[in-house]
């Protein structure tokens, strides 16, 4: 086992020389506008899963997940080659929701917003149901019954 910093240090590196290789060498047409996002190795450093992001229609983003995974190969020995590891990392790619999350929290919060509002407007016009005051209220003596 090795401890989570060499991890996430290892994993840094990892998801720089893969966008290197993105850029770079591989020269697959499906290749869309890849940016990846993240790469996570587990602590024992055989497996990593790579995250990235696509931007384009859902056709193009199936175009490249099939180019990464043809191309996985070719990365994963430039990985092994470039880290030094005794055992090269198996290479996982898997598709960031993080634009999709976001954009829904968005939608959601748009829509509570849009609620709070309605309601700030009906509770402004709202009379209340029975007295005005439900309170009692102090009884007020005159100055004539102190004497």
């Amino acid at each position: 086992m090795v401890d989570a910093a060499r991890a996430r240090k290892l994993a840094d590196r990892i998801q720089r020389i893969v966008a290197e290789m993105l850029e770079r060498r591989i020269k697959d047409p499906r290749l869309g506008f890849v940016t990846v996002t993240d790469a996570r190795l587990t602590n024992d450093l055989r497996d990593a899963t790579v995250f990235y992001t696509v931007f384009g229609s859902d056709e193009e983003k199936a175009g490249t997940a099939a180019a990464l995974e043809s191309a996985k190969g070719v990365i994963r020995s430039e990985v092994g080659r470039q880290t030094g590891l005794r055992h090269t990392p198996s290479l996982t790619f898997e598709s960031d929701e993080v634009q999709q999350n976001a954009r829904h929290i968005e939608e959601l919060l748009a829509k509570a917003r849009q609620s709070d509002a309605e309601v700030a407007r009906a509770a402004s016009e709202a009379k209340p149901a029975g007295d005005p005051d439900p309170y009692r209220a102090p009884r007020e003596y005159d100055d004539e019954d102190d004497e």
